[in-house]
């Protein structure tokens, strides 16, 4: 399985909730430099956290693509969400981007490739991570790639 995780571009500092705050023109351009690096990979899906701002990534990445499946939006891909629950409701067979934010992303990548969560990795705004492994278990992916836009 591969597995590609992007953190969503720039957002605004400031909305009446952390959810609700949206990308911003630079944060969109970023967005769309590191949907060029999906361009000939093999998606099976999108899932993608129901913040508003990870909704735009997801969103401008489906259409950059043209990727033609509808996004799916799952509730524990949020800033705060719990990397051994998100490993644990992964596809066993399947080629995945998830959408998401810091802390979680470079939780998880660090859960995945290392099987702790102590050394976190570092992840821009618009950072894209490609993992592969035979299940998405802790400590049994590979790190690939690491891009930043």
């Amino acid at each position: 399985m591969k597995l590609w995780i992007l953190r969503h571009g720039e957002a605004q500092p400031h909305a009446p909730r952390d959810a609700d705050r949206e990308l911003t023109p630079l944060g969109c351009e970023q967005v769309l430099r590191s949907a060029e690096q999906l361009r000939s990979k093999p998606l099976n899906s999108i899932w993608v956290s129901p913040y508003v701002r990870a909704q735009q990534t997801a969103a401008l990445v489906r259409e950059a693509l043209g990727f033609t499946s509808d996004l799916i939006t799952v509730p524990w891909l949020t800033p705060d969400s719990e990397p051994k629950y998100a490993a644990s409701q992964l596809p066993d067979n399947a080629h995945v981007l998830l959408v998401s934010h810091q802390p979680f992303v470079g939780e998880l990548i660090s859960l995945l490739q290392h099987g702790h969560v102590r050394k976190p990795q570092p992840m821009h705004t618009a950072s894209l991570v490609e993992l592969e492994g035979e299940w998405p278990l802790a400590g049994s992916m590979k790190l690939l790639s690491v891009r930043h836009p």
